[in-house]
């Protein structure tokens, strides 16, 4: 066990956008165990630390690989391309204005004759925009040239819009219940 590994490393899964959570989980369960700050209580202040910065890294890239977006973050960030922390990008005006009409909805749903109904229609049209931005982000990495990994990049951006309008949504939900 190395934290100098990357995530994918670390949890011995392949470096790709399409993993099995399933294996996931699984390896997340093992490395649980195997480095539990309580198995190391008995040992040196220098070996419980080390133990207590295992479980913070495990808990991150589990946390990272868990999350489609971060984890297409994380695999762009191995790249070289940081999205998580970007301060303005160019973005294609139709995308803006497709996120400024679903945003209007998002805010009007509250006062629709069925909330519940609008809210689940709005989520499942994101679903449906998420879903080949995704499969385009798949193409678009595995490819070698930078202006495939850029491309990788834009579909992550959009990608980002689209994740924070669903959890706009999923926070509207819960207020209705």
């Amino acid at each position: 066990m190395d934290i100098k590994q990357n995530f994918f490393e670390f949890y011995g899964l392949p470096e790709a956008f399409d993993i099995d959570l399933g294996q996931l989980s699984r390896r997340h369960l093992e490395l649980q165990k195997k480095l539990h700050p309580d198995r190391y209580a008995h040992l040196s202040d220098q070996e419980r630390r080390l133990s207590a910065q295992y479980t913070a890294y495990l808990n991150e890239g589990y946390a990272t690989l868990r999350s489609s977006l971060l984890r297409a973050q994380y695999l762009l960030k191995l790249r070289g391309i940081d999205t998580h922390n970007e301060s303005s990008t160019v973005m294609d005006p139709l995308f803006l204005m497709q996120q400024m009409e679903l945003r209007e909805r998002v805010e009007e749903a509250p006062q629709h004759a069925d909330p519940e109904a609008e809210l689940a229609a709005l989520a499942e049209d994101v679903d449906k925009m998420m879903a080949p931005l995704q499969a385009e982000f798949c193409n678009e990495i595995l490819a070698p040239e930078e202006t495939s990994v850029n491309a990788a990049a834009v579909a992550v951006r959009k990608m980002q819009f689209l994740d924070k309008l669903r959890r706009e949504i999923e926070r509207l939900e819960d207020e209705l219940y």
